[in-house]
């Protein structure tokens, strides 16, 4: 699956890469949780474009956004017939540039979280899907997803699951749906080949969405995995004060 994931090539680089047309200018993204805006790029009239939207999609006929689960992922066995998303797998396919992501390991001391990117280091995008959900009152809420599928043997050591993950040779084919049809981008849906993608062990800290600085990629070390794995103090509680004396004469009472 995808939860979280990290932005660090500067703008101008990004928008050689996946060639969209405005010229946005933002700070490197360390730890990027669902419900926050996310750099999103999709295809108008044939030129690219630079959005923003809300990750966590939220489907056009849903009355109260705030009243359904959560849908930040979106499985690729099923994208093309589930009700939520068959038609923005059509006509509204989308790219968020990534230069990695987080997965979570469970273990005996609890989970432990891995940055995982390319192994030559390139920014990538993640195949998504995007929906404008409009409001009874003309409010407007742009939102994404990210399409995931089965894990490669390697990275399956981590999660069953993993984002799409998309090169620049298959951004055209993916944005495009002027064709309205789902099935020449069928193939893209799968998971990255074997030894495309490395990882490393961080610091517990980007558990915390407040928590977004260039420290959280680094390997985490022995001294700090021995202090996150140490058993905490038990803590202290304040003894409790005796009740004061009931006037209750043993019978009880509802008042």
């Amino acid at each position: 699956m995808c939860g979280r994931f990290v932005i660090t090539s500067p703008p101008e680089a990004l928008r050689q890469i996946f060639g969209f047309v405005e010229q946005p200018n933002f700070p490197p993204r360390h730890n990027i949780a669902p419900t926050q805006p996310v750099p999103v790029i999709i295809l108008e009239n044939g030129v690219r474009h630079f959005r923003l939207m809300r990750w966590g999609f939220v489907p056009s006929w849903v009355k109260d956004p705030r009243k359904i689960t959560l849908l930040i992922n979106a499985r690729s066995e099923t994208v093309v017939e589930k009700p939520a998303f068959k038609n923005a797998i059509r006509r509204r396919r989308c790219l968020i540039p990534a230069d990695g992501y987080y997965e979570w390991q469970a273990g005996a001391d609890g989970k432990r979280p891995y940055f995982i990117h390319r192994r030559d280091g390139k920014p990538f995008g993640l195949a998504g899907v995007a929906e404008s959900w409009m409001g009874p009152n003309g409010e407007e809420l742009d939102t994404v997803a990210v399409v995931t599928a089965p894990a490669s043997a390697d990275l399956s050591v981590l999660h069953h699951r993993v984002p799409v993950t998309l090169m620049p040779v298959d951004f055209e084919r993916w944005l495009d749906c002027r064709e309205d049809d789902v099935a020449p981008v069928l193939h893209l849906l799968v998971g990255p080949e074997e030894g495309e993608f490395v990882w490393h062990a961080v610091s517990r800290r980007v558990n915390s969405a407040n928590n977004d600085d260039a420290q959280l990629l680094l390997p985490i070390s022995d001294e700090e995995r021995a202090a996150e794995e140490a058993p905490k103090p038990a803590k202290r509680t304040a003894a409790k004060k005796p009740p004061p004396p009931s006037s209750d004469d043993g019978q009880g009472s509802l008042f």
